[in-house]
């Protein structure tokens, strides 16, 4: 085979791989048109498993899961919330600890919008669909300081997870927004008070999971089950009464994927870190992310999408 006939071949078979992965996005940009992420700080691997779970338990069965997430390091909140909503590590968007204020930090980002922070999912989508609804509802309240304020329509703080969970519900009931982002802190809490895999931190779980069943009537009720893609994750593990360090129940959590073209009772065996949350909402958005993002989507966890090559070495 000659050397022009081999690039017209080679040229052929990428035009046709483009054009399938092009399909397969477009797919899911047109059966997905809201996202809600569910984010429950300090919830765990093994809270899932040994909690009593019946909402959660019937999102895995529905969709996909990644028990082993990694977090970026160290294991707290500011820089993995931060992480999951900037597409990036502390080393580009420079939150490296939960002492970290816009006016006040050691390591400046990479690169900065015009209030100083890191671009996130909210300002990404935003710029790219100014019409498009974003909101948050958050109860801690330091997750409030991490994104541009100017991005969202909707942006509250409450003192519980209930009046959290509740406003929330009312609010993607009323305005159905493109991306609605729910932070819930009391697993947290449970974890630092009693510690992690003691009985009430298991019952915590098992009211996170109460309040998940209970955004997943509002959605019901508002009609969009069918366009909406429920994302569930969290910042961290804890060991003891604590988090921070680099060990397996610190540093990994599992994110749970639910909703159209989701594989059902699908375990997902890529590599996954908490930056990837971004880059998959953007992904199934239709959006382009910064070239400063390093978070890659999860497209395995879609229909059409087999696992990357290469997701381990040695065999």
């Amino acid at each position: 085979m000659n050397d022009l006939i081999l690039k017209s071949v080679l040229s052929a078979g990428l035009a046709v791989f483009c054009s399938a992965a092009n399909a397969q996005r477009e797919t899911l940009v047109n059966q997905i048109e809201h996202v809600v992420v569910i984010g429950v700080d300090g919830m765990s691997p093994d809270g899932i498993r040994k909690a009593h779970t019946p909402v959660m338990d019937t999102l895995l069965h529905q969709g996909s899961v990644k028990w082993q997430v990694r977090t970026v390091l160290t294991t707290a909140s500011s820089q993995n919330w931060g992480s999951m909503i900037m597409g990036a590590g502390p080393e580009q968007h420079g939150i490296i600890n939960n002492d970290w204020e816009i006016d006040k930090h050691t390591l400046p980002p990479v690169v900065a919008e015009k209030d100083g922070r890191f671009p996130t999912i909210f300002s990404v989508l935003h710029r790219a669909r100014p019409d498009a609804e974003i909101g948050t509802v958050y109860h801690w309240r330091g997750f409030g300081r991490l994104f541009q304020k100017n991005a969202l329509n909707y942006d509250r703080h409450f003192s519980t997870e209930d009046s959290s969970a509740v406003d929330f519900v009312r609010y993607f009931m009323e305005k159905k927004p493109v991306l609605g982002f729910l932070h819930l802190d009391h697993v947290d809490h449970a974890g630092h008070h009693d510690g992690h895999g003691t009985l009430p931190y298991y019952e915590s779980v098992t009211k996170a999971d109460s309040l998940i069943g209970l955004v997943l009537q509002g959605i019901q009720k508002a009609g969009l089950q069918d366009k909406t893609l429920v994302l569930i994750t969290a910042d961290h593990g804890g060991k003891g009464k604590g988090h921070g360090g680099a060990t397996p129940e610190e540093a990994e959590i599992a994110m749970i994927f639910s909703g159209p073209g989701v594989k059902p009772a699908y375990e997902i065996k890529q590599q996954v870190n908490t930056y990837d949350l971004a880059a998959t909402i953007a992904y199934v958005l239709g959006i382009a992310q910064p070239y400063a993002w390093i978070g890659r989507p999860v497209k395995a966890a879609f229909k059409g999408h087999p696992e990357p090559e290469y997701i381990s070495i040695g065999d």
